[in-house]
C-alpha cells in the first residue's frame, strides 16, 4: 500500500510541476502575441490619419488572450487541486499580462475612435476655413469693399 502512495504522490508532483509548466508557457505565449513597444512607438506615415492606422495595426494583441485564458485555466486547476506550493509568483504575472492586455485593447478602442473622429474634424475645419474666405456681404448683397 505505501508503494501505491509513494507513486502516487510521485505523480502528482510530476502532474503539479507540468501544470505549472504550462501556465509559464501560456504566459510566455501570452507576452510574445503582444505588440513590441518599438511597434507602437515608431510609426511610419505621411499624414495623422495613416500615423492612427499604423497604430491601431501595431496594438493588435493577436492570440494573447487566447493564451491568457489558457494561463489562468491551468492556474485555477493547479490552484483547485492545490498542487502548487507557491503560486504567488504565476498569479501575480497572471494578473500582469492580464493589465497589459487591458490596456492595449483600450488604447486601441481610443486611437479607433481618434480614426473616426480625425477624418470627420478635419471636413468640419475644411468647411470652417471655406467660409471664412468669402467676403462678407451686406444684406443688399454688396460685399463691404463695394459700401
Amino acid at each position: 500500500m505505501s508503494q501505491s502512495t509513494l507513486d502516487d504522490d510521485e505523480l502528482f508532483g510530476e502532474a503539479a510541476s507540468e501544470m505549472r509548466a504550462d501556465v509559464e508557457d501560456s504566459l510566455d505565449a501570452a507576452r510574445a502575441s503582444l505588440p513590441s513597444a518599438d511597434d507602437i512607438w515608431d510609426v511610419d506615415a505621411d499624414n495623422t490619419l495613416g500615423a492612427l492606422n499604423t497604430l491601431s495595426s501595431a496594438l493588435d494583441i493577436g492570440d494573447a488572450e487566447d493564451h491568457l485564458r489558457d494561463a489562468k485555466k491551468w492556474y485555477t486547476m493547479g490552484e483547485r487541486a492545490d498542487a502548487f506550493e507557491d503560486a504567488d509568483d504565476l498569479a501575480e504575472a497572471i494578473e500582469d499580462v492580464e493589465a497589459l492586455v487591458e490596456d492595449i485593447e483600450a488604447a486601441g478602442e481610443q486611437v479607433s475612435d481618434l480614426t473616426s473622429t480625425i477624418p470627420q474634424l478635419r471636413g468640419a475645419l475644411e468647411d470652417a476655413t471655406e467660409g471664412d474666405a468669402d467676403p462678407e456681404t451686406d444684406a443688399d448683397g454688396s460685399t463691404e469693399a463695394e459700401a
